[in-house]
């Protein structure tokens, strides 16, 4: 008998493996999402052991069904960025509130993931401050290496700097044991030191 988190996860991945985006692993073809949302869950069991099923699912669900609206939907602006990061955090939130209900979650804790997931009272509540946590390690890890080819010194600088300065300490330790050669490991090294 499938409990709720397993419809609930099942249904979420199944979304994602729609994601026309696509990324090579170890030879294999998987979609983006798919992977991200696999990356986000292995760096939430190193950052807790004891994470709530809200919490997981929020993490899986973080940019969920994401491609649907490209970042060049809005202008390319930094008013642009932040207007499109707020609607795809409140229909990201709704989307899977709906799918936390229909797999037989409490309305209540269809709510709690949805606020997760917009990211309501960082830096007060432990599992958003996790989840950012975790949003920027998966960044560090899987996306900076791209960001960084496509982006000046400065504003690299600039988001590494921020991304920092989102994290836990607990965040930071785990940053540093990702392995980074190169020029990602240089501009990692220059912004911590300044």
């Amino acid at each position: 008998m499938s409990t709720p988190y397993d419809k609930a996860v099942s249904a979420i991945d199944a979304a994602h493996a729609e994601d026309p985006n696509k990324i090579t692993i170890d030879g294999k073809e998987l979609p983006y999402e798919l992977h991200y949302a696999q990356k986000c869950t292995s760096y939430l069991e190193k950052r807790t052991s004891s994470a709530t099923e809200t919490l997981k699912l929020a993490i899986r669900a973080q940019h969920f069904r994401r491609w649907e609206v490209p970042r060049s939907s809005y202008p390319m602006t930094r008013i642009g960025y932040h207007a499109w990061r707020t609607y795809l955090k409140k229909r990201q939130a709704e989307l899977v509130q709906d799918i936390m209900i229909s797999s037989g979650y409490s309305t209540e804790d269809g709510e709690r993931v949805a606020a997760l997931i917009r990211k309501e009272d960082l830096k007060v509540d432990e599992e958003t401050q996790i989840l950012e946590d975790v949003a920027c390690l998966v960044f560090l890890d899987d996306q900076f290496e791209q960001f960084e080819k496509e982006h000046n010194e400065d504003k690299i600088l600039g988001i590494l700097r921020k991304t920092w300065g989102k994290m836990t300490e607990t965040g930071h330790e785990l940053a540093l044991q990702i392995p980074m050669s190169g020029r990602p490991q240089e501009l990692v090294q220059k912004a911590l030191a300044g």
